[in-house]
């Protein structure tokens, strides 16, 4: 698949999921959705299926509201608590080969100075996106479907503010494809304070398709009280969707806020819950 039609594709399923999205409890059919699309049904059924996964009328069971208390019920993970949280190592991380490195207490402590960091703006099924990144990786991701192109910039240029801002779409193209096309290998850099560190970490170690708790993480980094300051954490994240915040949920079964927006967050865990169980029912047949 070539840039353009990637483009387009990311553009129709973008387009479908505003559509499901807004229409709530009411389901949409998939004559009704594919006229909205302007295309044929038949068509329309390829382009979603081969990059959801499922079927659009699948897909609309799994962004229902009340699927977080499914997700919760049926894909929980207990992240491991005797998890020795250190920030030197990478490896395959889930369905995605992510490496990341961290950067040191006392770079971070600089805000950014001497640091350049590339940018770009990028069409994603979830609506466009803003992508950062240095020569080690990507270090910010922010959606605007919600929030508008200019408060996401905002939102990252605050981060490290002493930081040279260089854009170059095409020099991030590569790094982009990898991450949201899930094959190669996508390179992250991580840049925060220390406990915001072990707490992205965290995150990593939570499958694709399955959800954990904000107490869970805090277990996890060693500190079972700091429900609170685990929260703040997910919440500065600087790299939504690699750095998987959008699968951490309240005990409830309530989602929880997400810097993005909630839409974004419901569209991210339902993507992914559909491909687990799809995946899973293939490999029973």
């Amino acid at each position: 698949m070539d840039g353009s039609e990637q483009s387009y594709h990311y553009h129709v399923i973008r387009r479908a999921i505003e559509e499901i999205d807004t229409a709530g409890t009411q389901p949409l059919s998939l004559d009704d959705l594919s006229r909205r699309m302007d295309m044929s049904p038949a068509h329309f059924q390829r382009v979603f299926s081969r990059w959801v996964g499922v079927s659009p009328k699948r897909y609309q069971q799994y962004l229902a509201l009340g699927h977080a208390k499914t997700l919760l019920r049926d894909h929980f993970t207990t992240l491991d608590t005797a998890h020795t949280v250190g920030l030197s190592g990478s490896g395959r991380l889930h369905d995605l080969f992510l490496k990341w490195e961290a950067m040191s207490p006392g770079d971070f402590a600089r805000h950014g100075a001497g640091l350049d960091i590339y940018w770009g703006w990028f069409d994603t099924p979830f609506g466009l996106a803003l992508v950062m990144g240095t020569a080690k990786g990507i270090c910010g991701l922010a959606f605007t479907a919600e929030t508008g192109s200019d408060v996401a910039m905002a939102d990252m240029l605050l981060r490290w503010p002493k930081a040279n801002f260089i854009e170059d779409p095409m020099g991030m193209q590569a790094q982009v494809d990898a991450a949201f096309a899930q094959k190669g290998q996508a390179n992250l850099h991580l840049i925060g304070a220390p406990f915001q560190l072990k707490v992205w970490e965290a995150l990593l170690t939570i499958p694709s398709g399955h959800v954990t708790t904000y107490s869970e993480i805090a277990g996890a980094v060693g500190n079972p009280r700091a429900v609170r300051a685990v929260g703040n954490a997910v919440g500065r994240n600087p790299v939504s969707f690699l750095i998987p915040c959008h699968r951490a949920l309240r005990k409830s079964g309530a989602l929880g806020g997400y810097h993005w927006g909630l839409p974004v967050k419901r569209a991210l865990l339902a993507w992914e819950a559909a491909r687990l169980d799809e995946t899973a029912e293939q490999g029973a047949a």
